[in-house]
């Protein structure tokens, strides 16, 4: 497996996702009763958006960095950014770390991180928190395994690599087993939103699952993905989100948020962001 996080962390897509997870995060512990969060893909935990990999692309600098230059940002945008900050120096939080920052001392996480490597260094960046857990485990076997949690309130997120042919596939199927397992979940699933026939294909999927309450969150830089990287293929420049079960005002926030993240985060002039509503209970 080629992916490694570290070349692409605080990129634009993440800029989105881990907004979107704090927003849902926050949402979460509006109540008094504790809620599970787990990640399938966690990745090592922390990253160093300073260092050869990072610059090496010059993600982190279109994304993460660029907002915090910022004097003022809009919605979840500004505790998303305040978060960061608090890490210090060059260090981009994945979300395990993120989700661990803001759980209650009555929380859990659960994160799964299936390569060797990641694994240790995630291991190593949740080390001494007892609210959370690593597992060195393949990420849709495991999440089968761990529902429904016991707290029967939590967020799943669903972030993996799209190196398979078949990622979106399984993805896909993860998600809806894990629907059937734990219906009350809140769940957030990453894509890449270039590929318009595989995000169709799941969203019939989800749909014809029974899925009743789904939401689809999309940013698209207007780079051009001509542009590749030494052994890593064409460039991201459009991302997007499956949210099932969104928490109320979700939509609103991400409405809020993309005019901005758009307008700073542009690549080219055919930036543009869109929230859809695929299904409401």
């Amino acid at each position: 497996m080629n992916y490694r996080h570290a070349y692409h962390a605080g990129n634009f897509a993440d800029c989105l996702k881990h907004a979107a997870l704090v927003a849902v995060l926050l949402h979460l512990r509006k109540k008094q009763t504790p809620f599970a969060v787990i990640d399938t893909h966690a990745g090592r935990g922390t990253y160093d958006i300073g260092g050869v990999e990072a610059k090496k692309t010059g993600e982190a600098a279109g994304g993460i960095l660029r907002l915090l230059r910022l004097n003022s940002v809009p919605g979840v945008l500004k505790p998303y950014c305040d978060l960061v900050r608090s890490f210090g120096g060059d260090i981009y939080p994945g979300s395990p770390l993120i989700a661990a920052r803001m759980l209650r001392a009555k929380d859990r996480l659960v994160a799964i991180e299936k390569q060797p490597e990641e694994y240790r260094g995630l291991a190593s960046a949740l080390a001494g928190d007892g609210r959370a857990r690593a597992v060195n485990a393949d990420g849709y076997r495991e999440l089968l395994r761990v529902l429904p949690p016991p707290e029967r309130r939590g967020l799943v997120l669903i972030d993996p690599a799209y190196e398979a042919e078949d990622e979106f596939a399984q993805a896909t199927r993860a998600a809806i087993e894990a629907h059937r397992r734990f219906a009350g979940g809140i769940y957030l699933i990453w894509y890449p939103a270039k590929e318009r026939a595989a995000v169709a294909a799941s969203v019939g999927e989800l749909l014809n699952a029974g899925i009743s309450s789904l939401l689809k969150v999309e940013l698209d830089t207007g780079g051009s993905q001509t542009q590749a990287e030494e052994g890593r293929g064409p460039r991201l420049t459009a991302t997007g989100l499956f949210v099932v079960n969104p928490p109320f005002g979700f939509a609103d926030e991400m409405r809020t948020i993309l005019p901005f993240l758009t307008e700073n985060l542009a690549q080219g002039a055919g930036a543009h962001g869109a929230v859809e509503i695929l299904a409401e209970r």
